[in-house]
């Protein structure tokens, strides 16, 4: 395995000793890339917080970023470094109001107004009719226009950080012929709940302002009230415009368990990024899973020649 680390500082690029391995982890919504390693200091290094981090692995560019965080303890000759890659920028905060975008639209605004670099973004074809955002998170502008969308149309993307370049992507191009079994991933947790994210009651409200009155909108699953209680989800809107159906999109994804899966050292893949698929074929107890599952999660560690992944896994039953 070839495994190359460098940082730049102005015109200088230096290829530091790496002490005790890397640590790559990637989320699929809400969080930056995150690379962590140690460098040696020497006579010869020199870099600042904002320098440019690029790691490859066997050929393939996994992570470009920038240093945020350096540290070291009194007579310790290395520095632990913290690089995040170009979705960092996304918690600066902001207000937009904009009227007829795509969430696609949106985040080429934001990144034209944040010098952000842009790769190959789909277009996602649903356009929302009012987006207003005060004092928001660049994230969370971008999350709710996204989950809109998966509400109207069914169609869930993923935003990520292709080698120094935002990029977004339908989950259904994102599969990988890759299979995680007993064999291939060391170990596992498992849990299914119904204290987070069950809802099997949705109550929308809308404040019509020209009848004076009050509108609601309630989907629900009588049957799992009667097994589970009401587990309501309440949610005052700002237009009426598509309630019902919002409704009806909000039960069919939060009525139902909330299973949670961790693959622990799993054969590494540098294919393997948050929002990716895989196929699980795991024996889990009170159900078997043998299908396609994404990666909501993932840390790759690499050590010498040795190169691990613990993977968190939604989809089906296992829901975000």
């Amino acid at each position: 395995m070839s495994i190359e680390l460098l940082i730049q500082n102005g015109s200088t690029i230096y290829y530091p000793v790496v002490e005790e391995g890397v640590s790559l982890t990637l989320e699929r919504k809400g969080t930056p890339g995150k690379l962590e390693f140690t460098v040696i200091k020497d006579g010869v290094l020199n870099f600042q917080e904002g320098n440019p981090v690029k790691f490859t692995v066997n050929g393939t560019t996994m992570f470009y970023g920038f240093v945020f965080t350096k540290s070291r303890k009194a007579n310790s000759p290395t520095i632990d470094v913290v690089a995040y890659d170009q979705l960092r920028y996304l918690k600066n905060k902001d207000t937009y109001t904009e009227e007829g975008l795509k969430a696609s639209d949106l985040l080429k605004r934001i990144a034209t107004d944040f010098r952000l670099n842009l790769g190959s973004v789909e277009d996602t074809g649903y356009t929302i009719e009012t987006i207003v955002e005060e004092n928001s998170t660049l994230f969370d502008m971008i999350q709710n226009a996204l989950d809109e969308t998966l509400l109207n149309t069914g169609q869930l993307y993923c935003l990520y950080d292709e080698a120094g370049a935002l990029t977004l992507k339908n989950i259904n191009s994102m599969k990988l012929n890759l299979l995680i079994d007993s064999e291939t991933g060391e170990t596992f947790d498992y849990s299914s709940s119904i204290d987070d994210q069950t809802y099997n009651k949705i109550k929308l409200a809308y404040n019509n302002e020209q009848t004076g009155k009050r509108e609601l909108y309630v989907a629900q699953d009588g049957e799992k009230m009667n097994t589970w209680g009401v587990l309501q989800y309440y949610e005052e809107l700002q237009t009426a415009t598509g309630a019902a159906a919002k409704a009806n999109a909000l039960l069919k994804l939060y009525d139902q368990k909330t299973r949670k899966l961790t693959v622990k050292n799993a054969f590494g893949d540098v294919r393997v990024r948050a929002g990716s698929a895989v196929v699980v074929s795991l024996d889990l107890g009170d159900i078997i899973t043998n299908n396609y599952l994404m990666v909501e999660k993932v840390t790759h560690n690499f050590k010498g020649d040795e190169h691990f992944m613990d993977l968190t896994l939604i989809g089906g039953e296992f829901i975000a």
